[in-house]
């Protein structure tokens, strides 16, 4: 009997510490977790949502967006994120198998140079390189303001907007201060293609988007 409530006893400490341990863990510690986030930075823990002119949930300011159709073709009408090699799904962030000093990469490189070229209207040398190649994760939401500032008379042409107007939503749009310290100069391309379609309706109130 001695050993038979010796086991009771046992089993009622590791019952005990399973309920203290899964109240503590798995309801205190999670909400004390999600109570920070609230309080300190709402907006990074609720996924940096953007908002469009009516104030609705729009993208995300961390997660690129694709602007292409189903069959690869951008639309002229807004600005272009970097290349993804997953497609800018979210549910498969990965870059490529390709190597620095893989041909195919190279390849790859040179064709979306000359792709982007023709569709801005520019020579090859004038495509900055992150139009052309694709971030680790594939879902980077930032540009260059080169790459930006070479969409900027497109965009403007297909949106029926001034280009000076679209240049100076570039320019708001662009990354500076301690970011900019930190990192370099950026232009997030969904926070810009929001302000381009504001501008746009803005214009144009009757147009269809």
């Amino acid at each position: 009997m001695t050993i038979i409530f010796g086991y009771l006893r046992q089993a009622g400490t590791a019952l005990r510490f399973l309920v203290l341990a899964t109240l503590v863990l798995g309801f205190a510690y999670p909400l004390a977790v999600f109570a920070a986030g609230q309080l300190i930075a709402p907006s990074q823990a609720n996924g940096s949502i953007l908002f469009d002119g009516a104030g609705h949930p729009a993208a995300s300011a961390l997660l690129a967006q694709s602007t292409a159709d189903p069959a690869g073709r951008q639309d002229p009408r807004w600005f272009h994120p970097r290349p993804s090699a997953v497609m800018w799904d979210p549910a498969a962030s990965s870059a490529s198998n390709l190597g620095p000093n893989d041909p195919k990469l190279l390849a790859a490189v040179q064709d979306a140079r000359a792709a982007v070229a023709a569709v801005e209207g520019v020579s090859p040398d004038q495509v900055p390189a992150d139009a052309v190649t694709a971030s680790g994760s594939g879902l980077d939401p930032d540009i260059s303001p080169a790459y930006a500032r070479l969409q900027v008379a497109r965009v403007a042409a297909a949106q029926g907007l001034d280009p000076a107007a679209v240049g100076t939503l570039v320019q708001q749009h662009t990354s500076g201060g301690l970011t900019a310290f930190l990192g370099q100069p950026s232009v997030n391309v969904n926070a810009l293609n929001l302000a381009v379609s504001a501008a746009s309706a803005a214009a144009q109130p009757g147009r269809t988007k």
